[in-house]
C-alpha cells in the first residue's frame, strides 16, 4: 500500500519535487476516474449474413480437400 515516486529529471530539487507532485496528482486522478460502462450490442443482420457467407465459403474450400470416394 505504499506509492513511491522517484523524480530525477531536473537538476534542481524544487523542480523534481514539483514533477513528483504533478505525477502523483495525475496518478490519483486516473485512479479516481470511473470507467464508462460498456453498453452491450448485437451484430447487425448484414454482419450475420456476411459471417454466414464466409463460413459457407470456408466449408466449400474444405470440402474440396476431401478424398474422392469410390
Amino acid at each position: 500500500g505504499v506509492v513511491i515516486i522517484k523524480a530525477q529529471r531536473f537538476r534542481s530539487q524544487e523542480r523534481n519535487r514539483q514533477d513528483a507532485l504533478s505525477r502523483l496528482q495525475s496518478l490519483v486522478r486516473a485512479a479516481v476516474a470511473v470507467a464508462k460502462k460498456r453498453k452491450p450490442t448485437r451484430p447487425s443482420r448484414a454482419a450475420k449474413q456476411r459471417r454466414l457467407e464466409a463460413k459457407a465459403k470456408r466449408g466449400a474450400v474444405k470440402a474440396l480437400r476431401k478424398p474422392v470416394g469410390d
